[in-house]
């Protein structure tokens, strides 16, 4: 948090090389993958990435995800349990939708990494060790930034993406999952790093996993995914952790969407010291008015989506400018707010909708939008 200005950051994953992303996809697929190439893949994009954010203005930044396949299934190289193929349910805006779905022919086929065929969990789930984790840390041991974070799944997009094949309930599955991540969790916030859980499980499962269902049974896996993340988050400071909540970052009608203000109480019961929210594009962008009506806590910040990562629109500095500010209006006080992306540009290698040269474009935007709206909030 400041008193002179905005901050900005980002919700985490940045364009990966064709080469890095070709690797990965390889590797997700169980195919053979020199160690050494990948290694030095990883570590020549993550500076890269690094200087990019500097240059383009980030001051809370990140490793932009390199040493990562996606933003959810690299945990099968980290921990045990899992093998095959999950079957992941289409979202239902697009089902309903079949010539969108043909139109976007080419974003599957670029796609190295299958996000709705993930592994799934065949076995007991555990944290394997920390020798990965251990190394995309040392990637970031010492960056230029006001301060740097890191992403780590929720347990439960894990759940969600990754079907469950060996526990006898959904629930036992979830806290075997939370119980594994707390190694992750722990090992970020020691390394002095801000670590930020990624959770689009607590909006997108609405119009997936709960497409047929009830919206209160949605809610309860709300709580119960909440209740997860808290458990294993035990002992640590909630000040060092922010929570990223998404509708699936993916350009759809998103008619479905199960609205803000019915996920917000629950999101307000993580132990967590921010809020990472999509409020740029189209489907939620009247979403600043929650604040209004259901204040932020008194502890927490919030992290607000202004620059879409599904589109290459370059938005406008004022057009951002004019967003953080009705943003700040509503959450009363300008100093409790970030300015950030509604997701991340490349959440599986190869998938990004931006190209990756607007998305830099995008990110100075970001920054020259953050110093406009600072001039008329403070």
């Amino acid at each position: 948090m400041t008193e002179r200005r905005f901050l900005t950051t980002h919700a985490g994953s940045l364009p990966r090389p064709p080469q890095l992303a070709e690797l990965h996809g390889r590797r997700s697929r169980g195919e053979a993958v020199d160690d050494g190439e990948l290694r030095d893949a990883v570590e020549e994009a993550t500076a890269q990435v690094v200087a990019a954010q500097v240059e383009a203005g980030i001051d809370i930044g990140n490793d932009g995800e390199q040493a990562r396949e996606s933003f959810v299934t690299y945990v099968q190289h980290r921990m045990t349990g899992f093998g095959g193929t999950s079957h992941r349910p289409i979202m239902r805006d697009l089902i309903e939708h079949p010539d969108l779905i043909e139109l976007t022919r080419a974003r599957r086929e670029r796609t190295k990494v299958n996000l709705m065929a993930a592994p799934a969990a065949v076995a007991e789930v555990s944290y394997r060790d920390t020798a990965e984790l251990d190394a995309e840390l040392a990637l970031v041991a010492d960056t230029p930034f006001v301060e740097t974070f890191m992403t780590a799944a929720s347990p439960g997009i894990v759940v969600a993406a990754m079907e469950n094949r060996f526990y006898a309930t959904r629930d036992e599955y979830v806290t075997a999952v939370a119980a594994a991540l707390r190694t992750e969790y722990r090992a970020i916030v020691e390394r002095g790093l801000l670590l930020q859980i990624d959770a689009p499980d607590l909006a997108l499962e609405r119009h997936t996993s709960f497409a047929e269902r009830p919206l209160d049974e949605f809610l309860a896996w709300v709580e119960l995914v909440v209740g997860a993340i808290n458990g294993a988050l035990d002992g640590i400071d909630p000040a060092r952790v922010r929570l990223h909540v998404c509708w699936g970052n993916y350009e759809g009608p998103h008619d479905h969407d199960v609205a803000f203000e019915a996920i917000q109480p629950l999101l307000y019961e993580a132990h967590v010291g921010a809020l990472v929210v999509s409020m740029a594009n189209a489907r939620h962008a009247h979403e600043h008015r929650c604040f209004t009506t259901r204040p932020l806590p008194d502890h927490m910040a919030l992290v607000a989506g202004v620059i879409d990562t599904t589109s290459n629109y370059v938005e406008h500095p004022e057009v951002v400018a004019d967003r953080l500010v009705r943003v700040a209006e509503a959450v009363g006080d300008p100093a409790r707010v970030i300015a950030g992306t509604d997701c991340g540009f490349d959440t599986s290698a190869g998938i990004g909708d931006v190209a990756p040269s607007v998305v830099w474009e995008k990110l100075r935007s970001l920054r020259a939008g953050a110093d406009l709206a600072a001039e008329r909030a403070f």
